[in-house]
């Protein structure tokens, strides 16, 4: 697997009619000169009412169409951009998807797991038949879906499924921390996880992450990965609610850090920057944006240093 200088490219819920429009393409070109990424891992997310709904939502007139994605796809490859397909799953009243969960095993009159795994795989099959026909380089069959991970099987019948639509490489995007609890990495062709550790914990989360690596025999990367311009928040880089005064030379330092020590695995083979949106041009004011958004502030000078090196 090639080395991935990656950023992910996130496609908001909204106007249908804006996802692929001329706005989208400036700021993914954009995104290409700030950080000299090679790999734009195209995100979208699509929704289930709340963590016990069986039903998904990803026909919405809110989410992107198959020629949304077909001619953003297109031109992201005209740029000379290889494409990492990253369909994800949210909840409407805004619990984080990790907390989706059903009982182990099916009972009448609750929500059944196995009832929402038929529509979910419908979703994912959807998206593997577009990476397909579009030749992405990577599909990533689901993204932190913690208190679903446990269902082995399940997942499995679903990449041997995607395999059977779709020929490129298959990964999962498990979440932080969650490294040796995935049974089923060996189905897969690359381990992926999202990389928020605290800036003086690279060391011994890379260790455990290896021993992973090392006993399934995959290529990895990290295919989210990001710290906020928040102060203090270098150590607790996942948590959205942490409140600390602006300074985006927070945000540059833990990149400094995160790249340094990684550099010195060489079974890392990437990373997908969380993350660049797709209206970061309309955004006002992004000096003093306070997000994970790079644009304009130090981290974009680090991350593009690092890439092009």
């Amino acid at each position: 697997m090639n080395f991935i200088h990656g950023v992910t490219f996130l496609l908001e819920n909204g106007n249908s009619q804006s996802f692929a429009g001329e706005e989208t393409r400036r700021s993914l070109v954009l995104m290409k000169e700030t950080t000299g990424c090679d790999t734009v891992i195209l995100a979208f997310g699509v929704l289930q009412d709340t963590p016990y709904s069986e039903v998904i939502d990803w026909k919405g007139s809110v989410f992107p169409t198959d020629q949304d994605l077909i001619d953003l796809i297109t031109y992201a490859k005209s740029l000379g951009l290889r494409v990492i397909l990253k369909p994800m799953l949210n909840c409407r009243n805004g619990v984080w998807r990790a907390h989706i969960a059903f009982f182990d095993k099916d009972v009448p009159c609750e929500p059944k797991g196995s009832v929402w795994f038929q529509h979910y795989g419908e979703y994912i099959l959807h998206a593997a038949a577009l990476a397909e026909k579009t030749s992405c380089e990577m599909l990533l069959v689901g993204c932190e879906l913690v208190q679903m991970e446990h269902w082995d099987a399940a997942w499995r019948e679903l990449v041997k499924k995607v395999r059977e639509i779709y020929h490129g490489l298959v990964s999962y995007n498990t979440d932080k921390y969650q490294e040796e609890m995935v049974t089923w990495w060996d189905c897969l062709d690359v381990i992926s996880s999202s990389g928020y550790y605290p800036e003086s914990a690279w060391n011994k989360n890379l260790d455990r992450i290896e021993a992973v690596v090392k006993r399934y025999n995959k290529p990895f990367f990290f295919a989210e990965c990001g710290c906020m311009c928040r102060r203090g928040c270098e150590e607790v880089p996942n948590d959205w609610r942490f409140e600390g005064p602006f300074d985006p030379k927070v945000q540059a330092k833990y990149y400094e850090v995160m790249f340094r020590e990684c550099e010195k695995r060489p079974w890392i083979r990437g990373f997908g920057i969380w993350d660049w949106p797709q209206n970061q041009i309309q955004l006002k004011g992004p000096k003093k944006d306070d997000g994970y958004f790079i644009w304009q502030k130090p981290a974009a000078n680090v991350i593009r240093a690092f890439y092009e090196s």
